[in-house]
């Protein structure tokens, strides 16, 4: 029952407020508080009343002075309270559940008035670690219930302080300035950073939303371009790389291991390892590489050929179970980018030991074949081997050298052969360019290349001779391998070889999936029965488990991996690969959005590949970049033909690019 007269207590807006009451209705009370406001507040609001009741022939005036004064009071004596001392007498009790007036008795060691009571209310209102208020009891938390809140409220408290001078120190880095003894300044950071990754999902969303909006950071790319001037990522971060947690340096322990000397030849001999040092070998690359894994050499033998393909063994150094291999397992490629090149296996093995340069004894897989002059294969042997590379040739310069060099051109002889056998068997040749980018201080430059010059073709055409006797070797053993498959496409469009961009790419949507088996199939792509790969073992882990493979399958041991461990090793090149790929794809487009930023307001040449009713499908002719655009009546080009195209927009980072008509 509540009383005209009497003071009560209220809370709004987290404050403690005296008012003094006017009139009592149904569930709810007309008041007069502390401010001079006069209330309508529900009885369910009421936290405490006084004893006294006061006349109500008091003036506005005198009802306001008592009230504040009251007020005054009850903050003087919440002071005075040692809560803590009251909890530790109370959770002696068991129930722990009180009234005010005891609790506040025990507080100030005599019978408790009004304000006393009051006080107490206040002070457990403030302090919510030692007790809990309830339907006009006290309950005394377990000294279980008080650690997990003062954890609680330590946590609240520390995220409070971030929230505050991590924001203020932030705003300062975004406006040129340094910030000196901020101490949170890697855990900002790195909520921040996790947050512009993965979002909502990142561990402390809630908090990074709340320190950027304190900040004033609330741009879609605050947090790049703030992470940048930080210095935690470089200008161009590659964020995909990040977001799909590709690995890119290699642990102390493992670059460690990786330290191999160079090797003695002695090492190498014996075992079944043949000595062939004193043969021609010749590698062809392009001119940035730095891990050359394959080599070639030719002889001529009356009226036929042979010819050594000879692949860095890698297997030699890299064994199943060790820690580089379960290494290679997890990266499952060597990833190649316009400004950053990441290893397989770690640098020592990759450039160094493993690497076939010019001069040095190596360890390798060799397959010697011998052809007759129209490329047919009258036999072929696998062998371990150690090899010295003579010549080491850039694609450029072995095109430059093909006519007058009497063993590329033999090679290059051949290896038309070979390919035009592999086009009477069902191949599907389709080259596009290959898209260079160039990453400069001075901004990115695009250049195309073709991909089928003398030289890259012949180095392909005895790549896929290599693989494809490496997976013979194995089918004919009716062992297990990882053999690489494709079935025919849903639809042939063009010859054997097109070279024409429009055809290429027109085919290319009717290629079917290749597929990734444990036992051989038909590669309708390449044209053969059954295809691997064992050529790029420095940089695929695919062609290094299959060395492994042959490996044991040449010294008699059968087969190293089982069937069922090479379907759990394709399992997971499948799963790991789709987000490299993912990755490959999006930094691909990353670059040349950025080539195109500063192309804005210009028109260039596009081909159209698909027109539809409602879309148009083209191809940027000096970047092959796909761009999709409406339909428009003003346009009567058809696919096939070249148009001219405006570039509107352009974002690298929002992954924005529009065109128009």
């Amino acid at each position: 029952m509540v009383s005209v007269g009497t003071i009560i207590e209220y809370m709004e807006q987290s404050r403690f407020v005296c008012a003094m009451v006017l009139e009592e209705g149904n569930k709810r009370l007309r008041l007069v508080n502390q401010n001079g406001r006069e209330v309508n507040l529900p009885l369910s609001r009421l936290l405490h009343q006084t004893r006294k009741r006061y006349p109500a022939t008091l003036g506005r005036d005198e009802q306001i002075r008592l009230l504040k004064e009251a007020d005054q009071e009850r903050e003087i004596l919440q002071g005075r309270i040692a809560l803590e001392e009251i909890w530790e007498l109370a959770s002696e009790e068991e129930g722990g559940s009180f009234t005010p007036e005891f609790l506040a008795g025990l507080a100030f060691g005599e019978e408790a008035g009004d304000d006393q009571v009051a006080a107490f209310l206040r002070c457990i209102f403030a302090d919510r670690l030692y007790f809990k208020y309830k339907e006009g009891r006290i309950l005394a938390h377990s000294p279980e219930v008080v650690e997990q809140l003062r954890l609680r409220l330590e946590k609240e408290r520390q995220q409070a302080a971030l929230l505050t001078s991590g924001a203020f120190s932030l705003r300062r880095l975004w406006e040129g300035e340094s910030p000196q003894e901020w101490q949170e300044r890697e855990l900002c950071l790195d909520l921040l950073r996790d947050y512009y990754l993965f979002g909502s999902e990142a561990a402390e969303s809630a908090t990074a939303r709340e320190l950027l909006k304190k900040a004033g950071l609330l741009g879609p790319h605050d947090v790049y371009h703030l992470l940048v001037k930080a210095g935690v990522w470089r200008e161009h971060e590659n964020v995909a790389l990040l977001r799909y947690g590709i690995p890119v340096d290699f642990s102390g322990e493992l670059l460690a291991l990786a330290g191999v000397s160079e090797p003695e030849p002695g090492e190498f001999l014996g075992a079944g390892r043949r000595d062939l040092r004193d043969l021609p070998l010749l590698t062809i690359d392009g001119e940035t590489t730095r891990d050359y894994d394959d080599a070639l050499h030719i002889e001529a033998r009356g009226d036929t050929f042979l010819v050594g393909i000879h692949i860095s063994d890698v297997a030699h150094y890299v064994r199943p179970g060790e820690p580089i291999y379960q290494e290679a397992a997890r990266r499952m490629t060597s990833l190649y980018f316009p400004e950053v090149q990441i290893p397989m296996l770690p640098p020592a093995l990759s450039e160094g030991v493993c690497s076939l340069i010019a001069g040095r004894p190596r360890a390798a897989f060799s397959i010697m074949v011998e052809l007759t002059p129209r490329g047919e294969v009258l036999d072929f042997e696998l062998l371990p081997s150690l090899v010295t590379v003579k010549r080491q040739l850039s694609y450029t310069g072995a095109d430059v050298m093909m006519a007058t060099d009497r063993e590329l051109r033999d090679l290059h002889r051949l290896s038309e052969q070979l390919k035009q056998r592999r086009i009477e068997a069902g191949a599907l040749l389709l080259p596009v360019p290959d898209v260079n980018i160039s990453v400069r201080e001075g901004g990115v430059s695009v250049s195309l290349s073709p991909v089928d010059t003398p030289a890259r073709s012949l180095v392909a055409e005895f790549m896929v001779l290599a693989n494809t006797l490496a997976a013979q070797f194995v089918a004919d053993r009716q062992a297990p391998g990882l053999f690489r498959a494709q079935e025919q496409p849903h639809q042939r469009l063009v010859g054997a070889l097109e070279k024409d961009l429009f055809s290429v790419l027109r085919q290319r949507k009717q290629l079917k999936p290749g597929e990734l088996l444990v036992y051989p199939k038909p590669h309708s792509g390449v044209g053969v029965m059954q295809y691997t790969t064992v050529t790029s073992p420095i940089r695929r882990f695919l062609d290094l488990v299959m060395q492994h493979q042959l490996h044991a399958l040449l010294r008699g041991r059968g087969a190293r991996f089982s069937a069922d461990e090479l379907a759990g090793i394709a399992g997971d090149i499948n799963t790991i690969l789709a987000r490299v790929n993912q990755v490959r794809r999006w930094r691909h487009r990353y670059w040349l959005l950025k080539y195109l930023e500063a192309r804005v307001g210009q028109r260039l040449q596009a081909l159209i590949v698909n027109k539809g009713p409602k879309r148009v499908n083209l191809v940027l002719l000096d970047c092959l970049l796909d761009v999709d655009l409406p339909a428009s009546q003003g346009v009567t080009g058809r696919p096939g033909d070249v148009v001219s195209l405006r570039l509107a927009r352009v974002n690298a980072l929002d992954e924005l690019l529009t065109v128009e008509w």
